[in-house]
């Protein structure tokens, strides 16, 4: 009788899931308060609040999703199964995370668009 890669599949997988997410995150909302300042006309606190509350989110939803298709369906009695199925996993998940990245951004930049042309109505 063999012995399963499932756990060593998933000690895998959930470090690479979390420490992605962590990268995409801290990179997307360091560079997001730029945009949040400009939307919010300069006025700091509501900015980085709001900018916080969507790195909450992302967190949530990103690990969520991540934890979530975690679960292998069938048992890997081969470490070539088993790197066949990691990278199934978490190229689907790198996927899911760089389509989320640029769903905020889009979110940022019509964000900002708005922002200026109340601020031309204004004017």
């Amino acid at each position: 009788m063999s012995t399963s890669f499932n756990f060593i599949a998933y000690l895998i997988y959930l470090p690479v899931v979390i420490v992605l997410t962590w990268f995409v995150a801290h990179t997307l909302f360091q560079n997001s308060k730029v945009f949040m300042l400009d939307i919010f006309n300069g006025k700091t606190e509501i900015a980085l609040a709001t900018n916080k509350l969507f790195e909450t989110g992302f967190y949530l939803l990103n690990l969520g999703c991540g934890l979530y298709i975690m679960k292998i369906g069938y048992e890997i009695f081969e470490s070539r199964t088993m790197l066949e199925t990691l990278s199934v996993k978490i190229g689907g998940f790198c996927i899911y995370l760089g389509v989320m990245l640029f769903l905020n951004l889009y979110l940022f930049f019509r964000g900002r668009r708005i922002s200026k042309q109340r601020a031309q109505l204004r004017a």
